[in-house]
């Protein structure tokens, strides 16, 4: 019997998949040394920190409440505010002429937070916007969930890094082109099979979140600047504040809906992260291209 193309569930199998991938070379250039590094940086660690675990889901939640999103697509932009930027944002930091470091550094705390953060946090959004209709699903379990894919990833590339360096000096540039290609190519096939449902809901989610990226970047500036911080710090507060990681957020999305995605096809939960992956870069470039300018 062959299988219809809808009927393998690629995106529920292969997105953790490459998202674990695409962790594991996050690994390949972390070292101790970037946990241990936040010390050199206490006050522009902690307010990006602050702005990353407290300021930027309270933020989505009142874009959620003043746009009226639909519940699902509520859920949905709150699990894009847990996702921390992850490797973009460090990409991001070095162009705008930013403290690479710092970001680096945050990168490598958060992502690690995310495996306590991210459930405790979706569990009481789909609790919020869903009630009764909530997806059943154990807290522990996403836990679990959430350090297969994230937390073990990145220690099993810092360990290949500390006792194959010149291996992974050859090699993580190509291994981090093939794990964003893989996503590239699958979240392109998924927006095609579900255009109709992006489009119908862009008119909404696309200001929301637009105006969730510029709340944010600005909310970064403003406390680098009360903190007295200099421009680089800024530069790196605002965009670790600003950008999320669509990538993460769909992979987490797609397991919140379980059993009901096959095929190529992405849950509703995923659509505000797949619409982020548009607008993002819309107001993101700009304010990078600013910054290095006024770094020069």
């Amino acid at each position: 019997m062959i299988l219809a193309a809808a009927d393998i569930p690629i995106v529920k199998i292969l997105l953790p998949l490459i998202l674990a991938f695409i962790m594991f070379t996050l690994g390949l250039g972390l070292r101790g040394a970037d946990f241990s590094r936040i010390f050199k940086f206490p006050k522009a660690f902690g307010v990006g920190l602050l702005n990353q675990l407290v300021v930027l889901p309270l933020v989505a939640f009142g874009i959620c409440k003043l746009f009226k999103l639909p519940p699902v697509l509520a859920l949905g932009t709150m699990i894009l505010a847990f996702s921390p930027g992850g490797v973009t944002t460090n990409v991001l930091a070095r162009i705008a002429g930013g403290n690479t470091a710092l970001s680096i550094s945050m990168t490598a705390v958060t992502s690690l937070l995310t495996i306590f953060t991210v459930p405790l946090l979706v569990t009481l959004s789909a609790t919020h916007f869903l009630g009764n209709a909530a997806p059943d699903f154990q807290i522990g379990k996403l836990g679990v969930t959430m350090f297969l894919l994230t937390a073990l990833p990145v220690a099993l590339g810092m360990l290949l890094t500390k006792f194959a360096p010149r291996l992974v000096e050859k090699t993580a540039p190509v291994l981090s082109k093939i794990g964003i290609g893989l996503f590239v190519f699958i979240i392109v096939a998924a927006l095609a099979k579900n255009w109709q449902v992006v489009w119908d809901n862009l008119p909404t989610l696309g200001p929301a979140l637009i105006l969730l990226n510029i709340v944010l970047l600005a909310v970064g500036l403003l406390s680098a600047r009360l903190l007295s911080l200099e421009h680089r710090d800024a530069t790196t507060i605002a965009i670790e504040s600003g950008v999320q990681n669509g990538t993460l957020g769909i992979a987490v999305g797609v397991i919140l809906a379980g059993g009901s995605t096959t095929g190529v096809t992405l849950p509703l939960e995923t659509v505000p992260c797949a619409v982020y992956g548009i607008t993002m870069y819309l107001i993101t470039v700009p304010f990078v291209i600013w910054r290095k300018k006024r770094a020069a």
